[in-house]
């Protein structure tokens, strides 16, 4: 290996600090898993640094998640608890949330532990109120209609029990659901 070689698998300091910069400015916007972080500042460093190698990119990057995990502003597992409790409050089932966080680059270990709180019986019953279905239905229910509400609980990664369930609620009950989390 030469000289060249050598040094140009390494980043600069003026890299180096755009790096941490960079992390810093994006972190502060919103939160983001390891993998996102990565990417982004991968896909920025190529737009600003003409002459950068692969290796100097992935040094850069590297560099840029560890600053960030140093200073806790990075932290895999709590994105996911965060991201699970907003997307239950929001109707998401556990299996669309395990995908969308899988997708983000989580480790499956850490969705797993994050959807253990989640509730998809509370969660249905949000994904209910918010679409008018069940004991939220403001129409009268057909065969058309109660396959069209079913089915919706399923494309939206619910079981057929769960949506069975909210489907055949009293309103009281839902509501009780929604404020308590429990039937």
């Amino acid at each position: 290996m030469t000289d060249e070689t050598v040094s140009s698998d390494i980043p600069t300091p003026r890299m180096l600090s755009w790096a941490r910069n960079s992390a810093i400015y994006r972190l502060e916007r919103r939160m983001m898993t390891e993998k996102q972080l990565f990417d982004a500042i991968t896909r920025k460093a190529k737009e600003k640094f003409e002459d950068i190698g692969a290796a100097q990119l992935k040094a850069l990057a590297d560099f840029a998640v560890k600053f960030a995990y140093d200073n806790k502003a990075l932290d895999d597992r709590v994105y996911a608890e965060i991201s699970t409790r907003s997307a239950v409050r929001g109707g998401k089932s556990k299996r669309v949330i395990a995908r969308k966080l899988a997708a983000k680059g989580v480790a499956s270990d850490k969705v797993e532990a994050a959807l253990e709180a989640a509730d998809d019986l509370h969660a249905a019953t949000i994904f209910a109120r918010k679409r008018a279905f069940g004991p939220f239905r403001r129409v009268e229910l057909d065969d058309k209609r109660k396959a069209k509400e079913l089915s919706a609980f399923a494309r939206n990664g619910f079981s057929f029990e769960i949506g069975r369930k909210v489907f055949e609620m009293s309103l009281e009950d839902a509501e009780e659901v929604i404020l308590t989390g429990r039937l």
